[in-house]
């Protein structure tokens, strides 16, 4: 077929109408409420961080953002249904690393793609976890120690967690193929009763998430090791990481992000993007959130998607290598 210069004219038009209907639709967003789904209970660091960040998003933007919370199901819940919202803008996820890169690698059977039923928004942060024992049941006074006698007391150490999949277990996991040694998994249904065990020496080690432990680690009633973060946490200068100590790779932290649904507009990711990137370097924010333990990042859609498939093959290996599996 032969163009000419009307046809050339005409697929000019229609392009500049595709680009215009684009830029219209994201200068006229929002004009209605957002909801924020959030895959675990109030009150929880997945919760606050949502809050905290979502509220200034909600000024700037001139709407309001509703938090929403399903929890259940190590956050596959929210996940999925943020899954097959209407990619609009108008239901976004609270992405976490259970329910977008460890509940994928873990269950049988999950009712969404982690790969390619998002359109990543921006890496909000994450939480250090740390490694912490109990002084009463664990002579050791640091990392290397703890691995010499573990392997001194084969299976006679236990490591809490606050369920099976979650990042305390998988740190656990981590931990007993990273220093070839042989600890017992207790599971829990949260953090709150592991802790509970660890301080009256029920269970001997947990890598939990600050906020339930770094209290009783300044009180001295627990012993941090080290943090699975690749650099110190700035709330625990003093306890080093695990790399640091000599575990090559031996990184893991509750992270956080903000994710669409899959075909949500370019238009509308970059300017969600740009808003909570703000929010993100807001002093009331760091002023509330670093406090409890959160490390704040940000980035672009890009840097936030290329993580999450990061992680997505490193907790693939890690289940494969520790024999995880549920139905």
């Amino acid at each position: 077929m032969k163009f000419t210069s009307k046809h050339w004219v005409l697929t000019g038009a229609l392009l500049s109408g595709f680009l215009w209907t684009g830029a219209a639709q994201a200068q006229a967003y929002p004009n209605h409420p957002i909801r924020l789904i959030v895959g675990f209970p109030p009150g929880g660091g997945t919760d606050i961080v949502a809050r905290v960040v979502g509220q200034k998003v909600s000024e700037a933007l001139g709407q309001q953002m509703v938090i929403e919370n399903r929890p259940g199901a190590t956050g596959t819940i929210a996940a999925n249904a943020v899954a097959k919202a209407a990619p609009d803008g108008y239901t976004l996820l609270v992405a976490h690393v259970n329910s977008n890169a460890i509940a994928p690698n873990i269950f049988a059977k999950i009712p969404y793609d982690a790969r390619k039923d998002f359109a990543s928004v921006i890496y909000l942060g994450y939480v250090p976890n740390v490694l912490a024992v109990n002084p009463k049941g664990v002579p050791a006074k640091n990392l290397r120690e703890l691995v010499t006698y573990a392997k001194l007391h084969p299976g006679q150490l236990s490591f809490a967690s606050s369920g099976n999949g979650s990042t305390q277990h998988l740190a656990g996991e981590m931990l007993k193929l990273s220093a070839g040694i042989n600890i017992v998994h207790v599971p829990y249904k949260g953090s709150g009763q592991a802790i509970t065990d660890l301080l009256a020496n029920i269970v001997q080690l947990n890598i939990d998430t600050m906020p339930p432990v770094i209290e009783h680690i300044k009180s001295g009633s627990l012993r941090a090791m080290a943090v699975t973060t690749p650099k110190r946490a700035s709330q625990l200068p003093d306890v080093p990481t695990f790399v640091e100590e000599g575990m090559a790779g031996f990184t893991m932290t509750n992270w956080y992000g903000i994710a669409a649904p899959a075909g949500t507009p370019p238009e509308i990711v970059r300017k969600l993007n740009a808003e909570f990137d703000k929010a993100l370097a807001d002093k009331e924010v760091r002023a509330k959130l670093i406090p409890v333990g959160a490390e704040l990042v940000g980035g672009s859609p890009g840097e936030f998607d290329a993580m999450i498939k990061a992680d997505l093959d490193k907790y693939a290996k890690l289940v494969k290598d520790a024999h995880i599996q549920m139905e």
